[in-house]
């Protein structure tokens, strides 16, 4: 080698890094776009596999939710680090809770004998706008709010799934429906027979406790994220809550009662 050749390759200078180098960290649609249509392509296409879906464990989530909803969300980390994904990639527990939201559509529709085209009228509205509408809604807001201003300084680059904001609507419906559905046609006839104080009462504290117990749960779901901060922000609509609690209770407006006529009403 000529002794300027080898001046030239000592003195060269140091190669530019691409603009994608590892030292920074890169745009949230760059690090996920790909993966999150592949992830869904593949839950979408287990919808109607039952024969691959755990029903089991997601029983178990439901049941968990109202005894102990953390140890719902440690799963939700473990599935983080086993499938690099907070969202889950099972549609088992969505089955089953439109099987409930059809069991609860069915004794709705007996209670208030209303026919078979009745009952698939309430049935349609109650899943495809109470649930899923409501929910694509919700989601979305938080997913923006998170990513927009909960996310961590040191953790910039990173996002949380959309995917997994739905999951946490869900699983804090699930809870509601149960306590605001299942235990107020219980108590059905306490409801729409009587207007004096107690029924009122637990017809109010039904329906405040069902959307309370739905933002403790939303509030869980973002709260065991590593890379959010402040997400006591997701509990403040627990205020206007009580106090269109104490509100109802001061007027002695039966809110289920309200409610119950409702669902009656949007069934025809």
């Amino acid at each position: 080698m000529s002794r300027a050749s080898s001046s030239r390759s000592l003195y060269s200078p140091p190669l530019r890094k691409d603009s994608t180098s590892s030292f920074l960290p890169p745009p949230v649609t760059h690090k996920t776009c790909m993966s999150a249509a592949v992830k869904r392509y593949r839950y979408l296409r287990r919808l109607f596999k039952f024969e691959q879906m755990d029903f089991e464990f997601a029983l178990w989530q439901m049941t968990y939710l109202f005894i102990s909803p953390q140890k719902v969300y440690k799963n939700f980390n473990y599935r983080k680090e086993a499938k690099s994904q907070f969202a889950r990639d099972d549609p088992a527990f969505l089955v089953l809770l439109a099987g409930w939201l059809c069991l609860s559509s069915l004794a709705f529709t007996l209670n208030f004998h209303l026919g078979f085209w009745s009952f698939v009228k309430f049935l349609l509205n109650f899943l495809f706008v109470d649930c899923i509408a409501v929910g694509l809604v919700i989601a979305t807001f938080l997913w923006y709010l998170s990513n927009k201003y909960l996310i961590k300084n040191q953790h910039l680059g990173q996002d949380v799934e959309w995917a997994y904001c739905f999951d946490v609507h869900l699983n804090a419906f699930c809870p509601m429906l149960v306590i605001s559905h299942i235990v107020q046609l219980l108590m059905y006839n306490i409801f729409m027979e009587h207007d004096w104080f107690l029924p009122v009462f637990l017809g109010n504290l039904l329906w405040f406790l069902s959307l309370s117990y739905y933002v403790y749960i939303t509030f869980l779901g973002y709260n065991c994220l590593p890379i959010l901060h402040t997400t006591q922000v997701i509990l403040s609509p627990l205020i206007p809550i009580l106090i269109y609690f104490a509100i109802s209770m001061l007027a002695g407006w039966n809110m289920s009662k309200t409610l119950l006529d409702y669902y009656h009403y949007r069934a025809f």
